[in-house]
């Protein structure tokens, strides 16, 4: 093979895995974001049923207040050297618990309300 188009090819290669290489970084940058944006929410959401709450929130939202520090905590070790799938995995997770507590802030509403009527 004459070398022009090995040094043409070899240049394609490159540029090929250079590419890959970015638009892999760039998955993970964002899967770290979005992240990062669900626990912020979920934290935020904690705290505001934390104060309307009060005690009466009692156990759930401290242990969701607790799994959310283990999950920063995680996200601390590990989130930098994590890949797409277990950040994307954290994400859901965060969402899970949040969901929990929005079913658990529910069923306090109903059961306020239910007292009430």
């Amino acid at each position: 093979m004459p070398p022009i188009p090995s040094l043409a090819l070899a240049t394609l290669l490159a540029l090929a895995i250079v590419l890959l290489w970015r638009h892999a970084r760039r998955r993970r940058r964002l899967a770290f974001a979005r992240v990062l944006d669900a626990a912020d929410a979920f934290e935020a959401r904690l705290r505001t049923v934390r104060a309307r709450l009060g005690t009466a929130g009692g156990d759930p939202v401290r242990e969701a207040l607790q799994e959310m520090l283990r999950q920063r905590l995680w996200l601390q070790q590990h989130g930098g050297s994590a890949d797409v799938a277990a950040l994307d995995a954290m994400r859901v997770s965060i969402e899970q618990a949040q969901a929990r507590i929005d079913r658990h802030l529910a069923d306090l509403t109903s059961a306020i309300e239910g007292g009430v009527a």
